[in-house]
């Protein structure tokens, strides 16, 4: 799960990490009282969107005036704000965030990432701040300072050291950057975070080090223990299909191809998908209904395909273990009948009771073709949308 600047720099600084003062705002004329709040005459002025590079594609606004905060915000705020990392369909500004904009210095890199091959966090940092990390080990690979922490006792006040003054730090500035090095580590830790990326982080002309931008990723099964950052979760940054399927305790990720996926466990969703692009077709999604799969459920899983509108067939693959056959036979039933299925309908049953599921499918009547393996079902499922594209050419 992915929060907004404002909700990561409220965890870090929560934890004892140094950020510049800024308040959110719904509204143009929120944005001019936050700044009169906030005071000064230099202001910015942030899009609040699950995303980055936001400053590229005009997301950060500085201002010297009242007026111009808020031209700023109402030039944001309702607006799609589309970013390299937001794709083509864009990201919707819904808030945004007005901070006071001190003059600094120097600009720094601070990340924080778990590292799943080595089974460690890896703490990155880099002179060169305000650029992505990608961009940087792309182009300057020995501009990045790491090091691996070793979980058994955390990160040190030596490694922090150390970092800082590879970092070109005077002795006052470093002081400030291991408080923020130790404190943000604490927050990536302590809240399960999976990435925590500082950039910049700021030196100021009076050696203070700020997080002037925050991006914290967490780990989704972790929320139930942490309330206070699963309340920060913004569904209107998400794909609806996304945040209903969660609702229904469905996997849904939606993707870019024609051919709708609804199969049951996660390993048997990637390996049909794979099975779809060796047949020459492009998934349209991954979805898994799970273990337990009761008729609604795959009813709601045929809502959720079909409320793509690129979808030229669908694939029901299902090898029931703990699921049954017979009960996704009537959650097909139960589909066709509450959702019309107006695209080719292919079915591949195998397992528990699938004798009953394949008869129950075939007294219902429905218009569908019938697969006996993975393989056939692929291949039929492509030639289908094939089929179904000519048709309505």
């Amino acid at each position: 799960m992915d929060v907004h600047e404002y909700q990561a720099k409220e965890l870090l600084a929560s934890f004892g990490v140094a950020v510049p003062k800024g308040a959110v705002a719904f509204s143009p004329d929120q944005a001019v009282y936050a700044a009169t709040e906030l005071g000064g005459s230099f202001w910015a002025v942030k899009a609040q969107i699950h995303a980055g590079a936001r400053g590229k594609a005009g997301g950060v606004k500085l201002c010297r005036t009242y007026n111009e905060v808020r031209d700023a915000a109402k030039g944001m705020l309702g607006k799609r704000l589309v970013t390299i990392q937001t794709g083509p369909e864009g990201k919707p500004v819904q808030r945004v965030y007005v901070e006071a904009a001190d003059p600094f210095e120097r600009e720094l890199y601070l990340g924080y990432v778990l590292d799943r091959k080595a089974e460690r966090v890896r703490v990155i940092a880099s002179t060169r701040g305000g650029m992505e990390i990608e961009e940087i080990a792309k182009t300057e690979p020995e501009a990045l300072i790491q090091v691996v922490v070793e979980p058994a006792v955390g990160l040190q006040q030596f490694e922090a050291r150390e970092l800082a003054f590879k970092l070109g730090l005077n002795i006052k500035q470093v002081s400030a950057a291991v408080r923020v090095i130790m404190n943000a580590y604490r927050a990536f830790r302590d809240t399960d975070c999976t990435m925590l990326e500082i950039n910049p982080l700021v030196v100021t002309r009076d050696d203070r080090v700020l997080a002037l931008d925050a991006k914290m990723s967490f780990d989704d099964n972790a929320l139930f223990r942490r309330h206070n950052v699963a309340d920060m979760h913004d569904p209107s940054q998400s794909d609806p299909r996304e945040a209903q399927a969660a609702e229904h305790n469905l996997s849904y990720i939606g993707l870019e191809g024609e051919i709708g996926c609804i199969v049951n466990g996660a390993g048997l969703a990637m390996a049909t998908m794979d099975m779809i692009k060796h047949a020459g077709g492009e998934p349209a999604n991954f979805l898994d209904v799970g273990g337990g799969a009761s008729p609604d459920r795959v009813a709601t899983a045929f809502r959720l395909v079909l409320s793509d509108k690129n979808v030229k067939a669908i694939l029901v693959n299902i090898f029931a273990g703990i699921n049954r056959c017979d009960w996704v036979a009537q959650g097909v039933i139960q589909a066709a009948k509450e959702v019309k299925i107006d695209v080719p309908l292919i079915v591949r049953l195998a397992g528990t009771n699938v004798e009953a599921g394949k008869k129950i499918l075939e007294d219902s009547g429905l218009d569908l073709i019938a697969a006996d393996t993975l393989t056939e079902a692929a291949q039929k499922a492509v030639a289908a949308c094939d089929a179904f594209k000519k048709s309505a050419a």
